[in-house]
């Protein structure tokens, strides 16, 4: 029997997620948490074998933060990451964080009872178009931003000028433009709106 916590902050998709497990007699749905401290609570309280984690709970912690939390536990459960979220980085960030795997939302009841089996193993299990982005992402590093770009750039995408710029980040306009030539040139674009558009691509950008 595969003992497993559902950690989402939406009830309905627990729900759902329960009484899609609920028919394979192998798997027992023993705990869910609605946010990231709730489930390591119950990790460490319950011991399941697997838990099925969501990426994002609308809280300052995320299910990456709580990934890593659980898998630094004795003897921790295995941390199967089920979400809506794909971007190169909250991929990258889950794994990294200590994920056996990696599905969206909408993958196929059969394709999450077996991920939920060879997590259970001690397997990895990535849906393939997942596992295939991880490739291509290690061979290819992205670029990254520094905290302070990573600042301006957030503020660009929310419309604000240069002159709103640095009145909020106390900096002089030479500094905001040079902060921006940075960023154009790192994610080799030419234009605000392109800066953000590959930013958001990327993951560096929410």
């Amino acid at each position: 029997m595969i003992r497993i916590v559902l950690a989402d902050d939406h009830p309905v998709v627990r729900a759902g997620l329960r009484a899609m497990l609920v028919g394979d007699p192998d798997l027992d749905v023993i705990g869910e948490a609605p946010n990231p401290d709730a489930v390591v609570a119950l990790a460490v309280e319950l011991a399941p074998d697997v838990v099925l984690m969501d990426l994002q709970f609308g809280t300052e912690q995320t299910g990456a933060d709580a990934t890593r939390r659980i898998r630094a536990l004795p003897a921790p459960p295995a941390v199967l990451v089920l979400t809506n979220y794909d971007t190169d980085s909250d991929i990258l960030g889950a794994v990294e964080a200590g994920a056996s795997g990696y599905l969206l939302k909408d993958a196929p009841p059969d394709e999450l009872i077996a991920a939920i089996r060879a997590a259970a193993a001690g397997e990895t299990a990535l849906a393939p178009a997942i596992a295939g982005r991880l490739l291509a992402r290690m061979r290819s590093p992205q670029p990254t931003l520094s905290a302070r770009e990573t600042e301006v750039l957030r503020l660009v995408a929310d419309g604000a000028t240069n002159n709103d710029i640095a009145a909020r980040l106390h900096i002089s306009d030479a500094t905001v433009k040079s902060h921006l030539v940075h960023i154009y040139t790192k994610l080799d674009v030419s234009s605000r709106t392109a800066a953000v558009a590959t930013a958001r691509d990327t993951g560096l950008l929410r």
